[in-house]
């Protein structure tokens, strides 16, 4: 089957055929006819089988009719990462060569101003990631009213990252007559639950089994104790013809520990994680294009996003938590039929995460022993760039240092618990009211008088006005201060506001003539009380 069989445009097909393709493969097959058909599309296919090119193709040709209006797209994808959503514009580029079409890229890390100016002159096509794309609709920059067709790419990997209530918010504000297109890779019950939601009537277009790893790819376990694994992957890049190489870690701590160990022994390597900005990790991946980087450390953020034509080599420095997570890893290398060679690092504390791979992907790992690779070299001297040598450092001895703190335990952990700090000192017994005059007794006195305010008064009397308390410094003078900026006697300093004891307290410093105590008229002599 060619492309020219589908029922593809004839310029799409020249498109087509200047990037270099001429056979479909299975998805695009299956896909295109039916998207062409305007129906839904329950795509499920292992990465890097072709899909971009499966809903990108057919929805060209939908949108050459038509014209696109200022902040009302008529199209939108939504993908996980800002990688995958760079990925699939560049696709729209190649493919609409011939075609008088418009896209915009919504990713985070970029300025706001030069994308609402692109949705300011109207796009047929919105590329975006969830978050960005909430942000610029609460701020008012596009709307979504005459969105036509829908695709959500890499459904499983935003249950991974947390995505989908986004994803069901943005779906609701959508009309709800459109063209859905729905693809993942797995199918685990909470996307299954999406597709039926989101899908009417779908075609379900399946071309290999969920979670499957391709045929031409190597995969090779390593047993490891811990403290070896950085000198295993130099011993690894050292005995492979490793032409290109990623390096996944789980930890973005992690990916700068290791990009720093092979960049001390002399390797071209590049480091890539989500904590970059954007157009560091633009420069990273084009470089890593470009031949210019051999090997890239990385985490999770490049099991998806990244689209190598031809990858050697995948090393897994940390067996992924995630089954499925292990075959987007080593889906990177054997892409479109050709093969390559996958190698994961594993513990004995993470024997638990290879058994899962196992069972997920139904494929028993070859062990490799490496006694019989070639040690690294006992030296490694390096000279910086003014021409100094450096200090010779001894591999073995490369240990690697307890891991840190977490910085959000380290805050915790000065600011201190408040069962850690001193009991307040206990409150004096009140003075008899028979022995001060009623004027003299303040605000503190009443409150102390009312049942249920103790706690407040011994907060107000103890911290006095503490500053790292919001509260206190948001109340002014209530607590701890009075208006004028004076400290409160312990017995108020209200003594010149006219108000006794007994009289009702709510009004700030004076009490209103028509609130005053019927019983006990100011001109009248205080009754006699027991002496508390």
């Amino acid at each position: 089957m060619k492309f020219s069989d589908l029922g593809l445009k004839p310029e799409i097909l020249r498109a087509v055929e200047d990037a270099g393709y001429e056979t479909p493969t299975p998805i695009q097959a299956k896909a295109i006819p039916v998207v062409l058909e305007r129906r839904d599309v329950l795509g499920i296919a292992q990465t890097g089988t072709g899909k971009t090119a499966g809903f990108t193709l057919p929805m060209i040709q939908h949108l050459a009719k038509g014209r696109a209006r200022a902040r009302m797209p008529r199209s939108l994808i939504l993908e996980p990462t800002r990688e995958l959503a760079s990925q699939v514009a560049e696709n729209f580029d190649k493919y609409t060569k011939y075609e008088n079409l418009n896209y915009a890229l919504l990713i985070g890390g970029e300025r706001f101003d030069e994308q609402v100016k692109r949705l300011d002159r109207g796009v047929d096509v919105l590329i975006a990631t969830p978050g960005r794309m909430i942000d610029l609709f609460e701020r008012g920059k596009v709307l979504l009213a005459d969105v036509k067709i829908l695709v959500i790419d890499e459904a499983d990997r935003m249950l991974d990252m947390g995505f989908i209530p986004d994803i069901e918010r943005i779906v609701g504000l959508l009309p709800r007559k459109r063209q859905t297109l729905f693809f993942s890779a797995t199918m685990p019950k909470e996307i299954r639950r999406l597709a039926d939601a989101f899908l009417d009537n779908p075609e379900e277009i399946a071309v290999s089994r969920p979670a499957t790893t391709a045929e031409g790819v190597e995969q090779k376990l390593i047993p490891v104790a811990k403290s070896d694994k950085r000198d295993a992957l130099r011993r690894l890049l050292g005995a492979e013809d490793v032409r290109n190489a990623l390096v996944f870690c789980n930890r973005k701590r992690d990916v700068g520990v290791v990009f720093n160990s092979l960049k001390k022994y002399g390797f071209s390597v590049g480091q890539l994680h989500g904590d970059m900005s954007q157009p560091a990790r633009t420069e990273t991946l084009d470089r890593f294009k470009k031949g210019e980087i051999q090997i890239l450390v990385c985490s999770d953020v490049a099991a998806r996003g990244l689209d190598i034509t031809d990858l050697s080599h995948v090393f897994n420095f940390d067996v992924p938590i995630h089954a499925d997570d292990y075959v987007h890893r080593i889906g990177r290398t054997g892409r479109a039929g050709r093969t390559g060679r996958a190698f994961t690092l594993a513990t004995p504390e993470e024997g638990k995460y290879v058994a899962a791979i196992e069972n997920r992907v139904t494929r028993k790992f070859e062990i490799l022993d490496l006694d019989g690779f070639e040690q690294p070299s006992a030296e490694v001297e390096e000279d910086d760039s003014r021409g100094r040598g450096r200090r010779r450092r001894q591999p073995k001895a490369e240990s690697r240092p307890p891991e840190a703190a977490e910085p959000e335990a380290v805050e915790m952990e000065a600011e201190g618990d408040v069962g850690d700090r001193p009991e307040p000192e206990p409150e004096p017994e009140p003075e008899p009211v028979s022995a001060r005059d009623d004027r003299s007794r303040g605000r503190g006195d009443r409150e102390r008088d009312r049942p249920g305010r103790d706690r407040d008064r011994v907060g107000d009397r103890d911290r006095g006005g503490d500053r790292d308390r919001g509260g206190d410094r948001d109340r002014g003078g209530e607590r701890g201060r009075g208006r004028g900026g004076r400290r409160r006697d312990p017995d108020g300093d209200f003594a010149n506001a006219g108000v006794a004891d007994h009289e009702i307290v709510g009004f700030g410093d004076h009490m209103p003539d028509f609130l005053r105590h019927p019983a006990f008229p100011e001109s009248a002599p205080e009754p006699e009380r027991a002496a508390s």
